[in-house]
């Protein structure tokens, strides 16, 4: 099959990254994933919504996750697809899972709270479940890019 277009390296592109449990973190994951998102050369637009959704997840996984000392954060990006594109975003923790129901706006004047809600509204696609290996959860979100 011949390919035409700009050459790049096969899909699906994945990156994995581990934290320790710590503020940082979010700002180390933010910055990790937009290095990344240089290397994948995504918008401009996908890569400001991507950062932010990220950086909710790994925030609440930092806060909310009841976890014993020194277990890790595990933040996730992949790039799917050809023909119609998708990022992925997951994070990881060793927390206990939750229901996923609908998350609920915060009072107006609430300093925290908003981090689902954003998610909700930002990315195309979200939700959780159980980690796939050992105790704790993995809460995703999904961007769809379109045409490759």
């Amino acid at each position: 099959m011949q390919r035409t277009g700009r050459p790049g390296p096969a899909l699906p592109q994945d990156i994995e990254w581990r934290l320790p449990r710590h503020a940082r973190s979010v700002g180390r994951v933010r910055e990790l994933f937009r290095e990344q998102a240089a290397s994948w050369a995504l918008p401009d637009d996908v890569t400001d919504t991507a950062e932010l959704l990220l950086s909710e997840l790994t925030t609440n996984a930092y806060r909310h996750a009841k976890a014993p000392a020194g277990r890790e954060i595990w933040a996730r990006a992949v790039l799917t697809g050809e023909a119609d594109r998708s990022l992925r975003l997951l994070v990881t923790d060793a927390g206990e899972p939750f229901a996923g129901a609908a998350p609920e706006a915060p009072a107006p004047d609430a300093e925290s709270g908003r981090g689902l809600v954003l998610v909700e509204a930002l990315a195309d696609a979200w939700g959780s479940g159980p980690r796939p290996r050992g105790p704790g959860k993995t809460v995703w979100c999904e961007l769809r890019l379109g045409q490759g």
